[in-house]
C-alpha cells in the first residue's frame, strides 16, 4: 500500500469533525434561511461544499455505489437514523405487515369483483390471474385503510430520513429539535405532494386496467380462445410494470424534492422527472432490489407468522417482530437510496438545473465524494 492511500482515510475521518462553533454556527445559518425549504442560502452551499476534503471531479452513481454511499451514511449518523426507524417506520411497517387495519370481508368481496371482470373480459381465472386478483386488492384496501398513517407516520419517516442524509453531507448529527422546527414549515407542501403522489400511483393503475381490460375484450371480440388471451394479458402486465416502477421512482424522488427545494405537488414531479433524465436505469435498479427485498420480508411474514405457527403459536412472538425489524430496515435503506439517489441526480444535471425555470434550493448539490466513513 502506498504513502497517499495510508493518509487519505486520516485527511477524511479529519475533515468529518466540526467543532462545536462551527455546528451552531452552520445550523443558524440554516435556521434562519429555513422559512420556505431546508437549506437555501448560498452561505450554506458553500460550506457544503467545503464540508467535503477530496476536489476530485463527480462522477455519476451506479446502483452499487448509491448503495454503498447509503451504508456510510447509515454508519456515521446511525443513531438518528435508529431513532427515526423506531418511532416512525416500525409502527407502519407492523400494521402493513399485519393487515391489522383491512377488514378481510371486505377484501374477500373486493377480490371476487375483480375475478368477476376479469372473467367477463375473457381472462381465464388461472392461478396466476386469482393470486394477482387477491394482491391486487389486498393492496389497495391496505392502502385506502392505512392512509391516516400513511400521510403522518410514513411521510414524517421520509422527510426525517432526508433530512438526516442531508445533516450526514453536513457532517452533522441528526438532531430532533431541528427536524420538528424545519418540519413545521415544510409540512404544507409536503402533503400537497403526497396527495398528488397518491394521485398519480391511482391513475396509473387505473390505466393499467382500462388497457387490460380493453386488450382482452379487443381479442375475445376477434374470436381468440380463452387460454390464449392470458398472454396479450401479460404482456400489458409487463408494459404497467415498467410504467408503474417509473411512476414510483419519479415519486420518491418528487417526496425529497418538496423537502428539500422549493417547490411542491406538479411542480416536485416535474422536477422529479427533470432530473431524472439519464440517470433512469440507475433509478429502476433501487427500485428493483427494494421491491425484491420487501416482497422477501412479506412473504416470510405471511408464511411464518400469519400461517405457521409452532404448538401454541410461541414462533410469534419473536419471529413477528424480528421481521417487521428487517422489513422496517429494508424501507429505511429504500428511502435513503432515494435521498442519495436525488443529491446524485441534483449533481450531475446541475448545469441544466441552474438554467431551467423552477425554484431550487441552492445548497441541494454536493461534491459527491464518498464519505470517508471505512
Amino acid at each position: 500500500m502506498d504513502e497517499s492511500s495510508e493518509i487519505s482515510p486520516k485527511i477524511e475521518l479529519k475533515c468529518m469533525v466540526k467543532t462545536e462553533d462551527e455546528e451552531e454556527e452552520d445550523e443558524l445559518v440554516e435556521l434562519q434561511g429555513n422559512n420556505n425549504g431546508i437549506i437555501q442560502t448560498p452561505e450554506l452551499e458553500r460550506r457544503r461544499r467545503r464540508s467535503f476534503c477530496s476536489d476530485d471531479e463527480f462522477h455519476p452513481m451506479n446502483a452499487l455505489e448509491i448503495l454503498q454511499e447509503t451504508i456510510r451514511i447509515l454508519r456515521y449518523n446511525s443513531s438518528g437514523f435508529m431513532i427515526i426507524a423506531a418511532l416512525l417506520i416500525c409502527p407502519v411497517c407492523a400494521v402493513v405487515l399485519s393487515n391489522v387495519f383491512v377488514d378481510q370481508s371486505v377484501m374477500k368481496r373486493f377480490t371476487i369483483r375483480l375475478l368477476l371482470v376479469a372473467r367477463s373480459s375473457g381472462i381465464p381465472l388461472r392461478p396466476l390471474v386469482k393470486v394477482s386478483c387477491q394482491r391486487l386488492a389486498e393492496m389497495t384496501l391496505s392502502a385506502i385503510f392505512c392512509f391516516p398513517m400513511y400521510i403522518t407516520f410514513s411521510l414524517l419517516s421520509k422527510a426525517a430520513i432526508v433530512y438526516c442524509v442531508d445533516c450526514t453531507y453536513l457532517r452533522r448529527k441528526f438532531r430532533l429539535i431541528n427536524f420538528f422546527l424545519i418540519v413545521l414549515k415544510i409540512w404544507k407542501r409536503l402533503v400537497i405532494t403526497y396527495m398528488w403522489v397518491c394521485m398519480v400511483v391511482a391513475a396509473v393503475l387505473a390505466l393499467f386496467l382500462l388497457l387490460l381490460v380493453a386488450v382482452s375484450n379487443v381479442f375475445t371480440i376477434f374470436g381468440c380462445p380463452s387460454h390464449l388471451i392470458i398472454y396479450p394479458a401479460l404482456g400489458v402486465g409487463m408494459v404497467f410494470s415498467v410504467m408503474f416502477a417509473n411512476a414510483i421512482i419519479i415519486c420518491n424522488l418528487a417526496i425529497v424534492i418538496s423537502v428539500l427545494e422549493v417547490v411542491s405537488g406538479p411542480e416536485a414531479l416535474l422536477r422529479s422527472g427533470v432530473l431524472i433524465r439519464g440517470q433512469t436505469q440507475v433509478g429502476l435498479l433501487i427500485f428493483l432490489g427494494s421491491t425484491i427485498g420487501m416482497a422477501f420480508v412479506e412473504g416470510l411474514f405471511e408464511h411464518r407468522v400469519k400461517t405457521l405457527s409452532y404448538g401454541d403459536g410461541s414462533s410469534r412472538i419473536w419471529e413477528g417482530p424480528l421481521l417487521v425489524i428487517m422489513y422496517s430496515f429494508v424501507v429505511l435503506i429504500d428511502s435513503m437510496m432515494s435521498a442519495v439517489f436525488y443529491f446524485t441526480c441534483r449533481s450531475s444535471n446541475i448545469e441544466t438545473s441552474e438554467e431551467d425555470g423552477h425554484t431550487l434550493v441552492e445548497a441541494a448539490a454536493f461534491s459527491p465524494v464518498s464519505l470517508g466513513v471505512q
